[in-house]
């Protein structure tokens, strides 16, 4: 599937000014982040693409190449020389994780980032990152019922991450003492100059000697290994709106792993999943249910009734309905995720044709079946008179 023009995905014109993209970027990402659009996946997809297209075209040299070659020109399989650290090097572009580590890099200190979180994000408003390297994105899988999503629920989950040593207080060092790195000056950033067919090719990573945080440990902590972190088990409270549905998934900030040497902390990823209902069948915001009723239910009409998630509710089956007959219960299925509409109950009819008989009911029903044949009788001489 061919890529869409990074120029087409900001909504800029070739000829844009720095200032012009950044601007287009800003408006895109909050637009689109999955912080604001949990579970939307086209969301996700757009803010994603905006990301790629922004990091190719806020870097004169790449934007140069991009100008020149197109898509070909970070794509290593083409003769490209590839970027590296975010994914285009196999000319696959951004995934998701990287699209949001680069969003971070670029406005973690902005007070863009302040106001998509509401003041609660990753970074404090106009601040700077700390040092070290960031904590890794944890994923779990919560199991919920149609109740629960009907509803929506607070639920607690137990996690396993690391988080600050509580020995060294996330020095890494026995004493608390650290010097400042040599290799990066204390910068905890390095960089990396190579050449390649389209000319130098800059690389930041974090600094290999100190792991970002621009200090070294000459006595580490027996505790955490100098990492600064220790594993532990504890428990995250959890907001489960209502209408969710499988595969969808709730972020929580800063409930990942811990960073090392002050680094901040990553996410905790909650993956939606369904229990089986021992009723009910989901179907998008409908459920569907089946019912038995009897032949003479069926003939004579009857009452049922069924249990909504939100109280039991009277079913009236009219006389003369047919088997595999569709009954609807506007308005108590599902709600829309973060939406003001809800789905249906559907019951479907089933009629049950008995398998053994008592003897009282075998001559009911052969007096029925003898009923009927005369009825039958009368009908097809209408039909050869009128013929």
């Amino acid at each position: 599937m061919a890529k869409k023009d990074y120029y087409e995905t900001l909504g800029v014109a070739k000829g844009a000014s720095e200032d012009e993209i950044k601007k287009a970027y800003r408006k895109a990402a909050m637009q689109n982040h999955p912080d604001k659009n949990p579970g939307n996946k086209e969301a996700e997809e757009r803010f994603r693409e905006a990301t790629e297209a922004y990091e190719v075209l806020k870097d004169p040299q790449r934007r140069a190449q991009y100008d020149r070659f197109g898509h070909a020109a970070f794509d290593n399989t083409g003769g490209g020389a590839g970027f590296g650290g975010y994914g285009f090097g196999d000319g696959a572009g951004l995934d998701i994780s990287d699209a949001l580590r680069a969003f971070m890099n670029d406005f973690g200190g902005d007070s863009f980032f302040s106001d998509l979180c509401g003041g609660g994000g990753r970074f404090s408003r106009g601040g700077a990152r700390s040092g070290g390297e960031r904590g890794n994105d944890l994923q779990v899988r919560l199991a919920l019922t149609l109740e629960e999503i009907y509803s929506g629920v607070r639920k607690t989950i137990k996690v396993k991450r690391k988080e600050v040593c509580a020995s060294c207080k996330g020095t890494g060092s026995r004493s608390g003492e650290t010097k400042k790195c040599t290799q990066c000056n204390g910068m905890g950033r390095v960089r990396r100059v190579s050449q390649s067919f389209f000319g130098q090719v800059i690389q930041e990573a974090a600094c290999p000697a100190c792991h970002g945080s621009g200090a070294v440990v000459s006595d580490p902590c027996p505790n955490c290994r100098r990492t600064g972190v220790e594993s532990v088990e504890t428990t995250v409270s959890v907001d489960i709106p209502p209408g969710v549905s499988e595969g969808n998934y709730i972020s929580v900030p800063g409930k990942g792993d811990s960073g090392t040497h002050g680094g901040q902390p990553g996410d905790l990823i909650v993956l939606i999943q369904e229990k089986k209902h021992d009723v009910y069948e989901r179907h998008g915001i409908d459920v569907v249910c089946e019912m038995g009723i009897s032949f003479s239910e069926a003939a004579l009409g009857t009452e049922r009734t069924i249990a909504s998630f939100d109280g039991k509710i009277k079913l009236k089956i009219p006389a003369g309905t047919q088997s595999e007959k569709f009954f609807r219960l506007a308005g108590k299925g599902l709600p829309v995720l973060h939406g003001s509409d809800t789905g249906d109950i559907l019951v479907k009819v089933h009629v049950k044709t008995p398998q053994r008989l008592s003897k009282p009911e075998r001559e009911l029903l052969e007096q029925l079946a003898e009923l009927e044949k005369k009825q039958k009788g009368a009908f097809e001489g209408v039909k050869e008179f009128f013929s």
